[in-house]
């Protein structure tokens, strides 16, 4: 057996300190040994949910991996020690997983998104990717599930037997079904992908690369979606930033004192 990945505490929640390598092989482990694990993509707004919601911070406590999905991220991280650090953003690790499923016959599910959306991201995929085995699509009611309904979505992918289930909820919705699903699910590996459905099934358009690298994606998809997301962004930016510079901050080494000079 392997030896676990490492994970730095930021604001209090355990973020695996990774690359997108590391990411691949771990959730291909856990297909071959067919366990079971879920996957959070957490950026600084979950960190920021996850200060007021003790049983978010849990499921992030109990999963899998917990990728660095935002450079806020990565940038804390390596000033944390671990330097070796990289952004494993959500479309990327899907992208690297569906290219490696391709190759190796891993059957992919899509969990998620408005209705039609993940029928629109498989065929996308696919095209790309001709050899990629899914195993079926679903589109959830917007609504609270009856346990009824729920049950039969159980049984639903159940019966599909994929390898990979990715679920588009957004957060903090979908740590939460995962967390619940976990023990009922035949699945080895449930990813909580959010907005990744959208980009790569081509409905929303991504940040450019110089702003996903300076950590400025938030301000482009501000930019995009103002209404939807200008409340979220307005509370979580400058909080993060206050609270990571405390942490950062508090563990601080001083510097050594220089040596007095006699005479």
């Amino acid at each position: 057996m392997s030896a676990p990945l490492p994970r730095v505490p930021i604001l209090g929640v355990p973020v695996s300190a990774i690359t997108l390598d590391d990411a691949v092989a771990a959730v291909e482990g856990w297909i071959l040994g067919r366990q079971r694990h879920y996957v959070c993509i957490t950026g600084a707004h979950g960190v920021i949910e996850c200060q007021t919601d003790r049983a978010l911070r849990a499921i992030h406590e109990g999963a899998g991996l917990v990728t660095p999905d935002g450079m806020p991220l990565v940038f804390m991280a390596r000033r944390l020690g671990f330097p070796r650090t990289q952004r494993v953003y959500g479309p990327d690790l899907m992208r690297a997983l569906t290219a490696l499923s391709a190759r190796k016959g891993y059957r992919q599910y899509y969990f998620g998104g408005a209705s039609g959306l993940p029928e629109r991201l498989a065929a996308r995929l696919t095209e790309q990717f001709p050899e990629l085995p899914v195993a079926g699509t679903f589109s959830p009611p917007f609504r609270p599930t009856t346990p009824e309904e729920d049950e039969g979505i159980v049984a639903r992918i159940n019966a599909a037997k994929p390898d990979i289930l990715w679920v588009g909820l957004s957060t903090p919705k979908q740590e939460y079904w995962m967390a619940r699903h976990r023990e009922r699910l035949e699945v080895p590996v449930m990813v909580g992908v959010g907005a990744a459905f959208d980009f790569l099934a081509g409905t929303k358009r991504q940040a450019p690369l110089w702003m996903q690298r300076h950590g400025l994606e938030w301000a482009f998809r501000l930019g995009t979606e103002p209404r939807r997301l200008g409340r979220r962004y307005g509370r979580i930016v400058p909080e993060f930033i206050l609270r990571a510079s405390v942490q950062l901050a508090s563990t601080a080494r001083p510097a050594p004192a220089r040596p007095r000079r006699s005479f």
